[in-house]
């Protein structure tokens, strides 16, 4: 066991401690701002490291390391946090938003599945009182990405912008071809499948 997740299992017990104040977000990494906002998120809702990981259903020394900042989560783990959490995903990496905000085609905070060639990069955050989050997912043939229920609510729309994928609720998935677009609840298993090279797609997740 390293000295990171011993010093984290030390402060196990200690839930209610205040998060330490990092740099600014705009100079992180994903995996730095994962890291911040797992701890934030955890000592908001007064949780252990024990409580997050068991809810979760992962181990107590990934978590410690995701919260060092020395993890590289995939998707699917990251989903379990939020639903632990009970939070959006957004927040896991809550990058900065200026009134202007560009972000090309090959940049943005991007987080892979491990199930499935399946890149989400998140393109915005709602701001107070809009509970919508932005994402751009690009995906080629293979496995499908299964999804598990989201929060209760929680409303998924997809626009197809190249290729072909089939998408929606796992027992009622459409195909859809550039320009397509899909609406459907994502509070129960839902799916995304490429069906051509080079899909991509752009997706909103709407919150109550």
């Amino acid at each position: 066991m390293d000295a990171t997740v011993r010093q984290t299992e030390q402060e196990d017990d200690e839930p209610n401690k205040r998060p330490e104040r990092s740099g600014v977000g705009r100079d992180r990494t994903p995996q730095q701002l994962i890291a911040a906002s797992l701890r934030r998120e955890r000592l908001r809702a007064e949780l252990s490291l024990t409580e997050v990981a068991r809810r979760a259903g992962i181990a107590k020394s990934t978590l410690s390391q995701l919260e060092s900042g020395s993890g590289n989560p995939s998707l699917e783990t990251l989903w379990a946090l939020c639903l632990a959490l009970e939070v959006p995903f957004s927040r896991l990496l809550d990058p900065p938003r200026p009134q202007i905000r560009v972000i090309r085609a090959a940049e943005g905070p991007a987080v892979f599945s491990a199930e499935a060639d399946y890149r989400a990069t998140l393109l915005a955050v709602g701001a107070a009182g809009v509970r919508r989050d932005i994402y751009r997912v690009a995906a080629e043939p293979g496995p499908r990405r299964a999804s598990q229920p989201h929060l209760p609510g929680t409303v998924e729309h997809v626009l197809l912008g190249a290729g072909r994928a089939l998408v929606g609720t796992a027992d009622e998935p459409v195909e859809l071809a550039p320009g397509d677009y899909i609406a459907y609840p994502a509070d129960v298993p839902h799916v995304f499948e490429a069906l051509a090279p080079a899909t991509v797609a752009t997706l909103i997740s709407e919150y109550l």
